[in-house]
């Protein structure tokens, strides 16, 4: 099993920046790829980003250029730099790890005022 915790939401201005960070614990050795997925309300959840275990990174391309995705081995963290934050980012974002099951995080609210 694998547990996973999002943290660093919050309420930006427009232009600014936030970052969110996911936590894992429990069989972390499983993990082949997290992702950064993304739900505003009456929408479907969408692909953000992702990196997988040899840092190959991955991105929607409506963050292309605006977002990183990273890891820290050592803090068995995964973060997202959001930079330029438009107002339609905001969404609740969540953390996704794949292993030998998919493991979802309870998500973090991230609000872009205009």
């Amino acid at each position: 099993q694998v547990q996973l915790v999002e943290s660093g939401g919050g309420l930006v201005q427009a232009g600014g920046s936030l970052r969110v960070s996911c936590a894992a614990s429990g069989n972390i050795f499983s993990i082949i790829y997290t992702a950064w997925f993304r739900q505003s309300p009456g929408e479907q959840r969408e692909f953000v980003a992702s990196i997988n275990s040899g840092g190959l990174t991955n991105y929607a391309d409506s963050v292309k250029g605006r977002f990183t995705i990273s890891r820290d081995n050592a803090k068995n963290t995964v973060a997202l730099q959001m930079n330029s934050l438009k107002p339609e980012d905001t969404a609740v974002y969540y953390c996704k790890a794949v292993g030998t099951q998919v493991y979802w995080g309870q998500g973090t609210q991230v609000t872009v005022s205009s």
